[in-house]
């Protein structure tokens, strides 16, 4: 079972996550190595809030073959390069993860594995078995 709680003794979130997530009982869990902005076919946006669209897409592709969903993540880790449009990316962040709450930190970074790599998505996810 996930229990997610946001302390008062805390600052409200200042996006869409939540301050921590309990794990209890028999869950199942996974871990999602680093997924980049490169689409199936191969192709890379250009766009750095499009990029943290398709690394979404495939951090969900993941999740769905583990037979798992969005609201199954507890844990969220986004490494970012460059100059964001941030209300862009809260706002796509915002509408990928609907109304859940996982926890995130999201982290600049000076580059990622490639030069045209402007965002890796860490994801952590459990179910109840």
């Amino acid at each position: 079972m996930k229990t997610s709680r946001n302390p008062d003794t805390l600052h409200a979130p200042l996006a869409a996550y939540s301050h921590q997530i309990e794990i209890s009982g028999d869950e199942r869990m996974l871990f999602v190595s680093g997924q980049v902005g490169i689409a199936p076919d191969g192709s890379i946006p250009g766009d750095p809030v499009d990029q943290l669209g398709v690394a979404f897409d495939n951090v969900e592709r993941n999740l769905e073959a583990a037979g798992m969903e969005i609201g199954d993540l507890v844990r969220l880790t986004v490494y970012l390069v460059g100059d964001w449009d941030n209300e862009a990316r809260r706002q796509l962040v915002a509408k990928r993860l609907g109304t859940h709450r996982p926890c995130m930190t999201a982290i600049w970074v000076a580059g990622l594995a490639g030069p045209t790599l402007l965002v890796e998505i860490d994801a952590w996810a459990s179910r109840t078995s």
